[in-house]
Order: structure tokens, then sequence, then C-alpha cells
């Protein structure tokens, strides 16, 4: 038996070339070695590869052959955003698993594995063909799990216990309605017509899947608005959940929300619809940020290809038999490559110069926003109910004590009802409530007032230096970029002579 192997780069660049054709090999090498994210098909079968790894550059890969190997779990592939379709049977595999990113896969075979259920496939919507032939797959219910591809037209679940069992053709026919081909054998009229006796079953998974759908519907929509919420610094500010909030906690200002005197103390100032349109602003601004630089950057690389191919122009060696005329083109290509380098690396760093300029100018408009927006929340909505509460404390407290005189006094002349006495029967008590209660709130207002300043404040720093890292690595990698370019044909010079 053959001894398995790890997937590296040698592996892949040997599949590449064995692969490509002449034409396809001399664009890959034509200037600094094979470009891993330009591969659009890559063959690796037969192999006897025991792990699935070094993938992550092959981003713009559409179709991944990994057939008849040794592979036992799938893993490594999150990169491949752009594969269409991926074969991995034959190998020792037991668990669907690995395939979320994949959200492009039109074709899958798994089959001749080790697989015994349906699953972790829900991000898959474009599958059009699923090949699970020859595994361990035993519940006819688990197949149920394909209706949610609506493309699915090709099944394969031959050689599986499943597909032994009776009916089998006709359940899978029934409750994929929209397939074509089973088993590499088209559904005839007669198979469909027998699948009929299903359909009370079909029905009932229909309503089943309306209702899942309008549930996931519901909550992707609470989950969305919970999310702009939050990042607007405004979640649980609509509406009364601020005073709410303050009430939970709070049993003595229960007792006093109930008498009119001190309900309007209870009104909502709310600060939420102006975090949602301070939010859209910020958003706004920083859309047209990555906009600017995504054009900045665009312009530069356009730039700077059109300086590599006027150089590629003068550069051209010719055939020369002459030693001497080829000593004096290759020193005259010497120095264009020293000019090269410099005209590149002028160029990126007046790159660098305006990505700081556009950086700075982001920085200082989001900082004036968040200073605005803050600013608003602690002068005008809802915090500024601490001022009220200050200032009006102890008018209402006076009302409260006038209202306690008043009580007292028709007490001695019989003028009070009976719940109203038992109320402000005990003056003390009710002051106490009335102070505790005031507290409470302006505990929650400073708490909550605290909380949004901070996080708006926090989101601001975390986007600059976000910014800020991408770009540093950005031009790393550029600049680096321009160095292994500029010695790669130095040395090719250097061969030559």
């Amino acid at each position: 038996m053959d001894k398995g192997i790890f997937m590296d780069e040698e592996i892949l660049r040997k599949a590449i070339m064995e692969e490509a054709a002449q034409d396809r090999v001399e664009c890959i090498f034509k200037t600094d070695g094979i470009h891993f994210n330009e591969i659009l098909k890559l063959r690796l079968e037969y192999r006897n590869i025991l792990m699935i790894s070094h993938l992550w550059e092959f981003t713009s890969l559409s179709r991944l052959d990994l057939n008849s190997n040794l592979i036992e779990k799938i893993e490594g592939l999150d990169r491949l955003v752009n594969l269409t379709r991926l074969n991995l049977s034959f190998n020792k595999i037991e668990k669907i698993e690995g395939l979320r990113y994949l959200q492009k896969l039109e074709l899958l075979n798994l089959s001749n594995n080790r697989i015994s259920v349906i699953e972790n496939m829900d991000t898959l919507e474009k599958l059009t063909h699923v090949f699970i032939a020859n595994n361990l797959l035993g519940q006819l219910e688990n197949v149920v799990y394909l209706r949610r591809f609506k493309n699915l037209f090709t099944v394969n679940l031959y050689g599986n216990p499943v597909s032994k069992k009776d009916d089998y053709k006709y359940y899978i026919a029934a409750h994929l309605p929209d397939l074509t081909c089973l088993d590499y054998r088209l559904l005839d009229e007669k198979t469909v017509k027998a699948s009929k006796k299903y359909c009370h079953v079909l029905e009932e998974i229909k309503r089943a899947e309306l209702q899942m759908q309008q549930a996931d519907e519901v909550e992707q929509s609470r989950a969305a608005e919970a999310k702009l919420h939050s990042e607007a610094f405004v979640e649980f500010l609509n509406g009364s959940s601020l005073f709410d909030s303050m009430l939970k906690d709070d049993p003595e200002a229960e007792t006093l929300h109930r008498r009119p005197e001190v309900a309007l103390l209870l009104q909502t100032y709310p600060l939420f619809e102006t975090g949602l349109t301070e939010h859209k602003r910020r958003q706004t601004e920083v859309d047209s940020f990555f906009g600017g630089q995504r054009e900045a950057v665009a312009h530069y690389q356009q730039r700077a290809s059109e300086i590599l191919a006027g150089f590629e122009q003068k550069a051209e060696l010719q055939q020369l038999s002459d030693p001497d005329l080829l000593k004096v083109k290759i020193n005259q290509c010497k120095e264009e490559n020293k000019q090269l380098r410099t005209s590149l690396m002028t160029l990126e760093f007046q790159l660098v110069r305006q990505q700081e300029d556009i950086i700075n100018k982001l920085d200082s408009n989001i900082a004036d926003m968040i200073g605005n927006f803050s600013e608003t929340a602690h002068g005008i909505y809802p915090f500024s109910l601490c001022i009220i509460y200050r200032d009006n404390y102890h008018e209402n407290l006076q009302v409260i004590v006038e209202t306690l005189e008043n009580v007292d006094k028709d007490h001695r002349h019989g003028g009070v009802h009976d719940h109203d006495q038992t109320l402000f029967g005990d003056k003390h008590a009710v002051m106490d409530a009335l102070a505790t209660s005031h507290e409470n709130r302006l505990l929650k207002v400073n708490e909550r007032e605290t909380q949004l300043i901070t996080r708006a404040d926090a989101w601001r720093a975390s986007l600059a230096k976000g910014v800020e890292e991408k770009e540093l690595w950005r031009s790393r990698m550029r600049i680096s970029d321009i160095h292994r370019y500029a010695d790669r044909l130095w040395k090719q010079l250097e061969d030559l002579q």
C-alpha cells in the first residue's frame, strides 16, 4: 500500500504544471512565478493525500478534484469562495463539514466515502448536482434535507442502505419534486405519478417549512434591527425601554408612578431617532472613504502597470549572437531595472501620502460626528432628564409636602377616603419613596449615558486603527513585491552574462 503524503506548495506546483497548457505556463512564469490566485482548475486525484491544506491562495479556483486520496476530513476550503465544482469521492470522509463558505458550489461529489448523515450544507444554495453514492446513509427522512436546494435536479444515492428500502424511488421523487435524475436515471412519468401517495405527507412538510421560513424571516428582521440599533449605540432607547429598566428594580417608583402628580416625571425624551440619523451619516462617511480609497489604489495600480509595460518593451532581449552587443544590452537593461525600481517606489510613496491624507480626513470627520452625537446625548435627549429631575426635584417635593398637608387637614375634617388615607398616612415613608426613586432614576440614566459615549469613542478608535493597519499591510506587501520583482529580473540578467 502506498504511503500517504501531505499537501504542500511543491505538490500544488507540480499539479498545476501537469494541467496547464504551454501558453498558460508561459503566462504564469512571465513575471514572478506561479500566481496561485489566478488558477481556475486544480486536479489532485490519485496522490495519496492525507489532509487538505495550503489552498488559501487559490481564491479564484472554480474546480477542485481531490478524489481517490486518503482524506478523512473536509477542511481547509474556507478561502475557495469561487468554487463551483468539488470532487471528494473515493476518500475516507465520515462527516459532511467545512463547506460553509463555498456558497457558489453547484456540483458536490462525495461518493464512495463513509458518510452516514446529510448535514452542514445549509449555505450551498446554488447546488444542482449532489452525488453521495456508496456511503452509509440509512434514513429516508434524512434525504428530505436536500429539499432546501431549490436548483437541485440531479442526485445520486445509489449503494447506500437507504436506496434498498421499499418505495425509495417514489419517496425521493415525492419529497424532491423538481428532481429530474436519480441515481443516474431519469425519473419517468410513472415514478412521478406513483409518488403522489406521499402528497399528504408532503403538504405537512410544506406547511412546516413555511412556518419555519416565516419564523426565520421574523428572527432575521429582529436580528438586523438589533444590529442596527447596536451600531447606532441606541439599543433599548426606543419607546419607554429606558424607563422600563428604571422601574424594574424600583418598587417605590412603581408606587409613585400610579399617582398623577408623579406621572409627569416619567415622560420619555428619546435619543433613538437622532442616534439612527447620526449612524446613517457616519456610515455614509465611511462608505465614501472606502470608495475613494479603492479608486486611488486602482489609479496608482494602472500607472504602475503602464510603467511595467514600458519597461518590458525596452528590456526585451532579442537573440544576439555578438557577445559585445549582448553585454551592452544587458548593461542597459540593468540601468532600466534600477530606474524601474525607483519609479515604482516613488509611485508607492505618493500613494502612501495620499492615503495618509484621506485617512486623517476620515478620522477628523468621524471625530466631529462622534463629538456632536455625544454632546447631543449629554445635553438634549433623554439624558437631559437628569437636569429635569435635578431642577424639578425640590418643586415636586414641595407638591408632595403640600398634598400631604392638605390630606392631613381633610383627615381632621373627615374629607378623605380610606384608600387615600392609607397611602398618605405615613408622611415620611412617602417622602423617602420619592427621594429613593429620584436617585435610582438618575443613576440609571447616568449609567446609560456613560455607556453610549464610551462605546461611540471606542468604535471611532477601532475604525481608525483598523484602517491604518490595513493600509500599512498593503503598502508593505506592495514594496515587498516591487523589490522581489526587480531582484528576480536582476538575477536573470546576471545569469545571462
